[in-house]
């Protein structure tokens, strides 16, 4: 029997850093367990999962997220000049404005600036499709026609090959076109990471330092920082990326799931990066394919103490044993498989694998060993 979810479980050690700050300057943090951890937001993580070199590489180019429709002002930047400007060649200017307008509800002139009521994420190929196939003429009914278009929406979502992105996070759109026949039911579920224990984040006072003044300092700030080891967590829903993909493969979705493992495993969030330069890997990655979604968060419920070997030992084995003890009280079939830089027993019914790809192959197999 086929499994319709992706479930990824994943240990990370941080070195001192501060990936995520809130309006304040100050890591980001949350209460779990009644005691107060380190996080960062699951959108910094898809963001940087997005704009990655891995990403460019092995899925395409991201979607253009934007509320900026259009801007008059020849210096700035806007959706209407980057989609005129990769279309150009394929479709005159006048055919692109009269889509994002449709698209959008808004209307383009050249007097003011004009503004979605949003931040919303735009794919160029999307935008092409509808220039090739809406006929702008004086009968034009936008509600005739997204009544047309809901009868065979796999035609357009099949563009979002070239926007995977938003077939993985979804889309809201709440005006023009895009709200009738545009909005996507996200595939992926995105954890907040937290830290497995307890943190308590240290200050660092830093200073700048004038080459031209000979006493004291040119600049004196602080920043709030910590280590730790955290533990992400995210969910693919494999027929409801198919159905975003306009009926793609469950081969073409399990290698995306694949390439989904590889930057949850190996991406970090950039703020104050050049200051800390936290660039480390993932140390566990457990992966299940499963009937239901299932996060493993609460192996972490109560906080891991550090013992002498420090906290990613400690963490392997609380993720392991509340694995074990779900697995069975859940009486859960799922096939699974796991990578560790640690040496560490492997529970029950996991496949112990030695690198990453062998476990990414084995996502594209269907949880089958070649």
């Amino acid at each position: 029997m086929t499994k319709n979810f992706v479930n990824y479980h994943i240990l990370i050690s941080h070195s001192p850093s501060c990936l995520n700050r809130d309006d304040m300057n100050m890591q980001k943090t949350a209460v779990f367990g009644g005691k107060r951890r380190v996080r960062y937001t699951s959108q910094s993580l898809k963001r940087t999962m997005r704009m990655g070199e891995y990403y460019k590489n092995n899925i395409g180019k991201p979607s253009i997220r934007s509320k900026h429709i259009d801007n008059p002002d020849p210096n700035s930047d806007s959706l209407k000049k980057r989609i005129v400007e990769e279309l150009k060649g394929r479709y005159d200017e006048d055919t692109v404005v009269k889509t994002l307008e449709l698209l959008s509800g808004k209307t383009l002139t050249a007097e003011g600036v004009t503004e979605g009521d949003s931040v919303a994420p735009w794919v160029v190929e999307e935008v092409a499709w509808f220039c090739e196939n809406v006929k702008f003429d004086k009968d034009l009914d936008p509600k005739k026609l997204a009544k047309e278009l809901k009868k065979d929406a796999a035609a357009f979502l099949k563009t979002l090959e070239n926007g995977m992105d938003i077939a993985l996070s979804g889309r809201m759109a709440t005006s023009g076109l895009l709200s009738e026949v545009g909005k996507i039911d996200g595939a992926l579920a995105v954890a907040h990471p937290i830290t497995t224990h307890v943190v308590d984040s240290e200050i660092d006072w830093f200073t700048a330092v004038d080459d031209l003044q000979e006493l004291g300092s040119g600049h004196l700030d602080t920043q709030e920082f910590s280590s730790g080891v955290f533990y992400r967590y995210a969910s693919l829903n494999i027929s409801q990326l198919q159905e975003n993909l306009g009926g793609a493969s469950r081969e073409r979705a399990l290698e995306i799931a694949a390439h989904l493992l590889h930057m949850l495993a190996t991406e970090v969030p950039s703020a104050k990066q050049q200051s800390f330069a936290a660039h480390n890997l993932a140390d566990l990655a457990l992966v299940t394919l499963s009937d239901i979604p299932v996060s493993l968060a609460n192996a972490f419920e109560a906080p891991v103490k550090a013992q002498s070997e420090g906290l990613i030992r400690p963490s392997i084995k609380a993720l392991h044993d509340f694995w074990q003890n779900t697995a069975k009280v859940y009486e859960l079939n799922d096939l699974c498989a796991e990578f560790s830089l640690h040496s560490s027993e492997t529970p029950s019914g996991v496949t112990k694998k030695e690198t990453l790809s062998t476990v990414k192959e084995w996502i594209k197999n269907d949880g089958k060993d070649m």
